[in-house]
């Protein structure tokens, strides 16, 4: 009994509840929403891919400390602030982004889409592939000149305020008409996201990969440039040949079937988390089909 009293005293009675009042509790919400909209920010933008980078450079930084590199660190202390300095400057649009979402949100409208958005299974509807395959090869066989940027995780935002914002379903004669010769959205590239058709005539970056065949006009650029800078799977339709090419991770497939395209489309179109979902959803019909029998 003396042992147990003991370690009461030396390991538990230290640890006590303090006193919480209304302005802890206020601080506790306010961080945790703005922890909350920061990582979402960093996970729907390119700033993703700079964190992993910052992750590798704190790394570097810890092992010069700990093996005392006083030339390497004295170069971190010196380039710190240029850093910094650089990296408002490299995200200046995304930021900008961010602020005007600030001033335009609903709190309460937000918690409710935030609830409405988990309840998603798939980025794309089965509806929504199949009338983006439909689209690419009824374009290709009358040689239409097509650019669709199907978004995945990261959201070109920069590059969706440089188009006209459209907001529609997901159809084939939307983007078929889109890219029909003669019209005022032709030109340009045609942002996909969660089953909507957000905006048209959207300016791609080109993309500088000195291995890219001559052959290959500004279209095939574009889209492999836009592929460089985000998880997106660009669509590209030739309007010399009709052939169907796919850019994605900075790399160029050309001569693309239906099948491939609906496949790469699907796989695109997948959750990690909703996948977990799915799984235990799976698991608990199961269960209840067992319980069925046995009744």
């Amino acid at each position: 009994m003396s042992k147990i009293l003991e370690f009461f005293n030396n390991y538990v009675v230290w640890l006590t509840i303090p006193d919480i009042t209304v302005t802890d509790i206020l601080e506790i919400l306010i961080i945790a929403y703005a922890l909350y909209h920061i990582i979402l920010w960093i996970k729907d933008t390119r700033a993703w891919v700079l964190l992993r980078g910052i992750i590798l450079i704190g790394v570097i930084f810890l092992v010069a400390v700990i093996l005392d590199m006083n030339v390497v660190l004295w170069l971190f202390q010196n380039a710190m602030v240029v850093g910094i300095v650089a990296i408002v400057i490299i995200f200046q649009p995304e930021l900008r982004n961010a602020l005007e979402q600030l001033g335009r949100k609903n709190f309460l409208t937000n918690l409710s889409a935030f609830d409405n958005q988990r309840m998603k299974n798939e980025r794309y509807s089965e509806k929504s592939i199949q009338s983006i395959v439909k689209a690419v090869y009824d374009m290709a066989k009358v040689k239409t000149g097509a650019l669709i940027v199907v978004e995945k995780e990261i959201q070109c935002r920069e590059y969706e305020r440089t188009g006209i914002p459209i907001d529609a379903e997901i159809s084939s004669q939307l983007l078929v008409n889109i890219f029909e010769h003669n019209t005022p959205l032709h030109d340009g590239a045609v942002l996909l996201r969660d089953n909507r058709v957000i905006s048209a005539t959207c300016y791609l970056p080109l993309s500088d990969n000195l291995q890219v065949s001559k052959e290959l006009g500004t279209r095939h650029r574009a889209g492999l440039g836009i592929s460089e800078v985000s998880d997106s799977l660009t669509i590209i339709v030739s309007e010399e040949t009709g052939s169907v090419s796919l850019a994605r991770d900075g790399k160029l497939y050309r001569r693309v079937d239906a099948d491939t395209l609906q496949l790469q489309l699907m796989e695109m179109s997948k959750r990690v988390v909703d996948e977990k979902k799915r799984k235990w959803r799976k698991g608990r019909r199961k269960n209840e089909k067992e319980e069925q029998i046995d009744e």
